[in-house]
C-alpha cells in the first residue's frame, strides 16, 4: 500500500512564469496569490507570472513566491480535488524556506502569517551579510563526512576569523557549502585537490545556513515572539533534526536554528523512508526535490505537483 508524504521546495525553484497556470485555471489559486499580495501590499504575483527574472530571485521576494504557489497548488488539491490532507499524507517537509511551505500546509502557520514571515526573513538573510563578503558552492561527488573535512581545513585563513561550513546535505552526492567568500574559495580548491567531481561557485545573493547568518536567526526569534507556530495537524520531518517535529515550541526554536543549520534534506528523505513513505509529491514550483529524492532512495516515487496537468494527474491516484 502506497505511504504519501508531500515536500516543499526551495530557493533555487523560482521561475518566470510559475503559478500563471494556476490563477487562470483554478479560483482557490487565484485567491491565494490574491491574498499574499494584499498582506505584502506588492504585487508578488505579477513579478511571478512576468518576471523580470532578476527581481523575482531576490531572496525578500523568492520565498514568498514559492511557499505562495506551493499553498496554491495545495488549496486546488483539497478545495477542488476534495483532497483530504491527513487521511491522504503521513508526514510533510521542505527544503529550507519549503519548511514554512510545509508548516503552512498542515497548518501550523496561516498562509498570511506565512508570507509575511518569508518576507521579513528574505530581507533579514540579505542584510546579514554584506555583499561580495559570503559565497555558496555545490560539492559534486562528496558524501557529508568529507564535505566537513574540506570545510574545516578551509576555515579561519590569514586573519583566522573566516568561516565556512555545509550548507545543504542534498544527497546524491551533492553538498553545499557556505561561508566567507575567501574560505568557500578555498574550499573548492582543497576538493579539487581530493578529486572531488565537481565544485563550483553558486550565482547566490548571500551565504545561506551558515554562522554568518546569525542576525538573521535573530530577526526570526524576535518575529516568532508576535507569530508563534500552532500544532500542526501532521507531523514535519524538520530540516535541522532530520526527525519529526509536531510540538509547537520545538517548532519554533528548529526554525530559528534553521537560518544558520546545515539543511539535512538527505538524512530528512531516509528518515521518512525509514517511516514508511513511498511515495513522495513535490508540492509546488520546478521538480528539484523530486531529483534528488529518486538520488537518495531509488525505490521510493516522486512526483512534481505544480501544474494543471500535474494536478489532474495527482487526483487519479490520490
Amino acid at each position: 500500500m502506497a505511504v504519501n508524504a508531500f515536500i516543499f521546495p526551495g530557493q533555487g525553484s523560482q521561475a518566470v512564469g510559475m503559478g500563471r497556470d494556476l490563477a487562470a485555471s483554478f479560483a482557490p489559486a487565484r485567491h491565494v496569490f490574491e491574498e499574499v499580495d494584499e498582506v505584502l501590499k506588492q504585487k508578488l504575483s505579477k513579478l511571478m507570472f512576468e518576471g523580470p527574472s532578476d527581481e523575482l530571485t531576490m531572496t525578500e521576494n523568492a520565498q514568498p513566491a514559492l511557499m505562495a504557489v506551493s499553498l496554491a497548488v495545495l488549496r486546488v488539491l483539497q478545495q477542488e480535488g476534495k483532497l483530504n490532507l491527513k487521511e491522504k499524507i503521513v508526514l510533510a517537509a521542505g527544503h529550507s524556506l519549503g519548511e514554512y511551505s510545509a508548516l503552512a500546509a498542515v497548518d501550523a502557520f496561516s498562509i498570511a502569517n506565512a508570507a509575511k514571515l518569508l518576507k521579513l526573513r528574505g530581507l533579514a538573510m540579505q542584510k546579514a551579510v554584506a555583499p561580495g563578503l559570503g559565497a555558496m558552492a555545490a560539492l559534486l561527488g562528496v558524501d557529508l563526512d568529507m564535505a566537513k573535512e574540506i570545510c574545516a581545513e578551509a576555515e579561519d585563513g590569514p586573519d583566522g576569523r573566516e568561516t565556512v561550513s555545509a550548507a545543504n546535505d542534498n544527497g546524491g552526492g551533492q553538498v553545499v557549502i557556505s561561508g566567507h567568500k575567501a574560505a568557500v574559495e578555498r574550499a573548492i580548491e582543497i576538493a579539487k585537490g581530493k578529486g572531488v567531481k565537481r565544485a563550483m561557485l553558486l550565482p547566490v545573493s548571500a551565504p545561506f545556513h551558515c554562522a554568518l547568518m546569525a542576525p538573521a536567526a535573530d530577526a526570526m526569534a524576535e518575529a516568532f515572539a508576535n507569530t508563534p507556530p500552532h500544532a500542526p495537524v501532521l507531523p514535519i520531518i524538520a530540516n535541522v533534526t532530520a526527525a519529526k517535529a509536531t510540538d509547537p515550541n520545538e517548532i519554533r526554536d528548529l526554525l530559528v536554528r534553521q537560518v544558520t543549520a546545515t539543511v539535512r534534506w538527505r538524512e530528512s528523505v531516509e528518515e521518512m523512508v525509514k517511516l514508511g513513505v513511498t511515495n513522495f509529491y513535490e508540492i509546488g514550483s520546478g521538480k528539484v526535490l523530486s531529483g534528488l529524492v529518486k538520488r537518495i532512495t531509488p525505490d521510493a516515487a516522486a512526483m512534481p505537483v505544480g501544474s494543471p496537468a500535474d494536478i489532474e494527474a495527482v487526483l487519479k491516484v490520490l
